[in-house]
């Protein structure tokens, strides 16, 4: 869990994922369009994925990926970032994360 929690807070924006993830890349793809270059871990590319999976969990991901993290801070799995977005409240979270020039 300790290094979830260290990858979790390098960057601004953190997603957890795999790559045969469809939603994954959908949230991935929000976020861009948001102007935030998010850090990815595809973690099916790490041999520790279990471990990172079950950790993800233990810290209330409702899935396991994607996970989003902002600024260090669980946002959650698809339903949770979309929920934000759809409010309104994505964006005031990521805007010290935005680009001009992406």
């Amino acid at each position: 869990m300790d290094r979830v929690m260290r990858m979790s807070s390098e960057k601004g924006v953190v997603i957890f994922t795999k790559s045969s993830c469809c939603l994954c890349y959908a949230v991935q793809i929000l976020f861009r369009d948001l102007r935030v270059q998010p850090t990815i871990h595809e973690i099916d590319n790490d041999p520790d994925c279990r471990e990172i999976e079950k950790a993800l969990l233990r810290l209330g991901c409702s899935t396991a990926v994607p996970a989003v993290f902002v600024g260090g801070k669980l946002i959650g799995s698809t339903n949770e970032v979309m929920s934000l977005h759809l409010s309104g409240s994505l964006v005031p979270l990521i805007k010290p994360y935005q680009s001009i020039l992406y």
